[in-house]
């Protein structure tokens, strides 16, 4: 309720029938409201995409995305580029970036070919292969990183409007628009990407003119509405988990609530610290744990995906993500665990880092989710509180508090 407070504009007891729903979980679909329609000037209220289209979903099983390029036979089909040391084919940054950012690879591909012709063509010979997208940030070179950076600005629409935070666009002319609050979260993600690199007039026609955006994308993929998913249903609860280490140990919270992945995804992870002496940076002796039975869907580049529902696919059900695990001992895509099962060593390794953790993010069909959102985050039966910024929080249970500190203070503290 408090998100579609924001979205409308109107205090939430304007809302009705506010008084016989729930306040903090997600209201069912079909719900009735009467809302005070107190906007004028917003973006068009039609809807450019399910949201189950935006978000690496159950909407992605089955789409193979090595054999689309294939199929395509454009410059994407051929094109290799070196990431962190590998290289990697497109098909393979595509899965890449989609996985790690959790955005539905048909979007990101749908994207690369309005923008760059890449899919099905060839670069336009006057645009910069560098910058196929046009952030044309120095130092991102290459289809990985401006890959990243589109991933990543859908990420800030979708969830932002989701939670009721992120309410404008910033076009490409440094003006403003409030975004309609008819619109759904998908569609709020696409207007926020396109409106980086258009002016109003040009952004308008891209996605409501002729030959726009979505016209495009059904010409690729087909009516995206057709194999629209519920992705997050109104009574979801979490499943048990535990602390994600063993128990006995005493590991530090150096982390409160902050960003699941990137810039623009939800404050839903938590980063815990081993205290066990060694230096700051050398990867630890003790083991980041499984903090419920499941199957590996993924495990490369210092991430592991635990899939608790077992049927190995990242885009359906409860899903944990561990980062910054060590390449030695980091355990194998496939593998079946046991709760407390070994999955590999805090680091340092992967993104930014001062000190040796694990971050522990949650998803529920592809979705990221926020740690003090409608479902709260529950480990060992601690509950997650949420501070005011990133970083910052707690973890309750009845009178006892765990406070985050990225030092290690006493208050930090936790044994399982």
């Amino acid at each position: 309720m408090a998100a579609l407070s924001s979205r409308f504009a109107v205090p939430v007891e304007q809302i009705l029938p506010a008084q016989t729903l729930p306040s903090e979980s997600y209201l069912p679909v079909g719900t009735g409201l009467i809302i005070p329609n107190n906007l004028a000037g917003t973006t068009p209220a039609a809807l450019l995409l399910p949201d189950s289209a935006l978000v690496y979903s159950p909407a992605t099983i089955g789409f193979d995305i090595p054999e689309y390029i294939r199929q395509a036979g454009g410059y994407l089909s051929a094109y290799r580029e070196i990431v962190d040391g590998e290289e990697l084919s497109g098909a393979e940054i595509i899965q890449r970036v989609a996985g790690e950012s959790s955005v539905n690879p048909r979007l990101l591909l749908a994207l690369l070919e309005y923008q760059a012709g890449w899919v099905r063509g060839q670069p336009d010979a006057g645009r910069d292969i560098q910058y196929p997208f046009g952030f044309a940030i120095p130092g991102r070179e290459g289809l990985y990183q401006e890959m990243v950076m589109a991933a990543t600005h859908l990420n800030i629409g979708y969830y932002g409007w989701r939670q009721g935070t992120g309410l404008e666009l910033r076009y490409a002319d440094g003006s403003t628009a409030r975004i309609s609050p008819q619109v759904n979260p998908g569609t709020a993600g696409v207007q926020n990407i396109f409106a980086k690199f258009y002016k109003p007039e040009p952004w308008q026609t891209v996605l409501y003119g002729e030959g726009n955006f979505p016209t495009l994308y059904r010409q690729m993929f087909d009516d995206p509405w057709k194999d629209e998913v519920l992705l997050l249903p109104n009574d979801l609860q979490q499943p048990w988990l535990e602390l994600p280490f063993r128990p006995g140990e005493p590991w530090s919270l150096s982390g409160g609530p902050h960003f699941s992945w990137n810039t623009g995804s939800p404050r839903g992870a938590l980063d815990f610290s081993p205290v066990t002496g060694e230096a700051i940076c050398a990867d630890s002796r003790a083991w980041a744990t499984a903090a419920a039975p499941g199957v590996i869907s993924r495990a490369a580049n210092n991430v592991v995906a635990l899939d608790l529902d077992g049927d190995g696919f990242e885009g359906t059900g409860w899903v944990l993500v561990y980062v910054h695990l060590a390449d030695d001992g980091l355990i194998q895509t496939g593998r079946h665990v046991a709760l407390d099962e070994a999955l590999g060593h805090p680091s340092c390794e992967r993104g930014q880092s001062t000190g040796k953790h694990v971050h522990l993010a949650r998803k529920y069909n592809g979705e990221w989710l926020p740690a003090d959102g409608p479902v709260p985050y529950l480990l060992s039966g601690w509950l997650v509180r949420a501070g005011e910024r990133n970083y910052q929080g707690d973890l309750v249970k009845g009178d006892q508090v765990v406070s985050a500190n990225p030092s290690g203070a006493r208050r930090s503290l936790i044994v399982r």
